[in-house]
């Protein structure tokens, strides 16, 4: 696919890394929460870089955006997280205009998802490309194919069973839980973090086991009740952690933390503890496994459960990647239309102003010279002319540059894009 920016030596790039090479703790490190995508897109726009989106997630942190190397958009993820180049180069990858916006319909459709079908990551695309838009970060072309993606992404969501069945990191984290907790109706839950992932959880252990003894604790009291006050549960300050972590069976450590919450040192234990910690990075010490009764079970393991509701979704992967293909060919159909318009429009001028010459040198020279007539027949053939050049540049075997450039080159005329 040819460069699709206003400047012939930029390109759309497309990134990151994601759980498919990188592990949580690399992931933890390359994560952005919101202060660092601010500063990002803030430095993005002093280096000159025109648009670009960024989304960080438990699974990914990814740049899509034009730069005339890749490094420049590595460079921002590395310089406003703890990752560094080398290890990018390590678990990270890059993909270029054709491939970058394919990688793009795959992740905001779900099938790149970490649980096949998780559609949460297009609410993060939408909200990104949100803050990207108030800060002059968008162009038609971004604005085009997020919007592509969207739209993908519904009609996958409507058309097929791909999200079909409970599945995702929160409903395998109460799944775990079910099947690894006896009596866990009677157990003594405690819920640390209520973000996103934190609120999934929570309402699927409400919703599935019955329990009654479920506690919430965030630093911030006041999202932790206004959760609480939905589901009928407890709220505890954050100052009294340490005592709910006694009296818990099991833990959910949802927070959003850049370091560790938990840890041997914080625990006091009267009884085996499960802790679950669905966070990126993480917010668990591995050292709590050196001390007896605890088991810790990260959002990897959970990830990586199969059941039956992921195995039947796989059957619906080819419709959904139908339904991409439809909707991407009409995308880049528009955007060789985008890139080819202002050439067609300077030919169309030049062929009207040579009409207009040639009319003004008829009319004086042939007696009742009927210019109403010449006239209709004139933009008839210019309109037949123009729409067959047109017809040429949307033929995918077409080399698009080298056409224009022809084009140009012939009837010696100039087009500018906006």
């Amino acid at each position: 696919m040819e460069n699709n920016n206003t400047s012939k030596h930029h390109y759309f790039y497309s990134v990151g890394l994601s759980y498919k090479k990188a592990d949580a703790e690399i992931r933890g490190k390359f994560s952005l929460d919101a202060a660092a995508k601010t500063r990002l897109l803030e430095q993005a726009k002093t280096e000159g870089i025109e648009s670009l989106i960024v989304t960080s997630t438990c699974n990914r942190t990814e740049i899509y955006g034009y730069a005339e190397h890749p490094f420049q958009l590595i460079k921002l993820i590395c310089e406003n997280s703890q990752g560094s180049v080398e290890a990018f180069q390590r678990v990270g990858f890059v993909y270029k205009n054709q491939e970058a916006i394919s990688h793009l319909f795959r992740v905001g459709t779900g099938l790149d998802s970490q649980i096949l079908g998780d559609f949460e990551i297009i609410a993060q695309i939408k909200s990104s490309f949100s803050q990207s838009k108030s800060l002059g970060l968008s162009n038609a072309f971004m604005e085009r194919l997020v919007n592509a993606v969207i739209q993908a992404s519904k009609k996958i969501k409507t058309d097929t069973e791909i999200s079909s069945g409970a599945t995702s990191v929160s409903f395998a984290a109460v799944q775990y839980i079910i099947k690894n907790v006896e009596e866990i109706g009677n157990k003594n839950i405690l819920l640390f973090g209520t973000g996103k992932i934190g609120r999934n959880t929570c309402e699927n252990l409400v919703k599935h086991t019955k329990n009654e003894h479920i506690t919430l604790i965030n630093r911030t009291k006041a999202k932790a009740e206004k959760l609480a006050g939905k589901l009928n549960l407890i709220v505890k300050d954050y100052s009294e952690l340490h005592l709910e972590l006694q009296k818990a069976d099991v833990v959910v450590v949802a927070t959003g933390a850049q370091n560790p919450t938990v840890d041997k040192a914080i625990l006091n234990l009267k009884k085996p503890l499960l802790i679950l910690d669905l966070s990126i990075p993480k917010n668990v010490n591995e050292d709590v496994e050196e001390m007896e009764g605890v088991t810790l079970i990260h959002m990897d393991y959970l990830s990586q459960i199969t059941d039956e509701t992921l195995e039947n979704r796989k059957k619906h992967i080819p419709a959904a990647e139908a339904i991409i293909e439809e909707i991407k060919e009409e995308f880049i159909t528009w955007t060789k239309g985008r890139k080819f318009a202002p050439t067609i429009n300077a030919l169309k001028a030049k062929l009207n102003a040579i009409k207009t010459s040639e009319l003004d040198f008829q009319s004086k020279k042939i007696s009742n010279f009927n210019e109403e007539q010449a006239e209709i027949i004139s933009n008839r053939i210019i309109q037949k002319i123009t729409t067959h050049f047109a017809n040429h540049l949307k033929d995918d075997d077409t080399m698009v540059d080298e056409s224009i450039e022809w084009i140009e080159k012939v009837f010696k005329i100039g087009a500018t894009t906006k």
